[in-house]
């Protein structure tokens, strides 16, 4: 799961840079594929590409991370390249269901979230 996690984190990195980019200088030139403006597309799309990416890599929720993530991937397939064949745009659906595995199964054992949590669970459950 690390190197799925990782994987798909840094590979998508490197789309929500430049939108994270284009938010800092004020460029909101971005396309509105569910009619809530090019603004908040690009606040969202930005959201989900840098930040959950991050959380994705770190293995902090992964599980919730992957939710932005997939809602993404389906706008961009389903709505912004609908007209084109889904087979055009193979990347998408490798993160797509990169994302729907990392929902499924979770970040793993070697994640932020283990072991902050899970592993304080395992200790306390012991004692008892």
């Amino acid at each position: 799961m690390v190197a799925l996690r990782l994987a798909v984190g840094i590979a998508m990195l490197t789309h929500g840079t430049p939108k994270l980019i284009k938010l800092f200088y004020g460029d909101f030139g971005f396309p509105d594929p569910i009619g809530i403006g090019p603004e908040l597309s690009l606040v969202l799309a930005t959201l989900a590409e840098f930040f959950c990416s991050i959380l994705i890599i770190v293995g902090y929720r992964s599980r919730f991370a992957a939710i932005p993530l997939i809602i993404t991937m389906l706008v961009a397939l389903l709505i912004v390249h609908g007209n084109d064949s889904v087979f055009e745009h193979w990347n998408i659906l490798l993160y797509l269901f990169a994302y729907a595995i990392l929902l499924h199964l979770g970040g793993g054992k070697y994640t932020l979230t283990y072991y902050f949590f899970e592993k304080k669970k395992k200790k306390i459950s012991a004692i008892q």
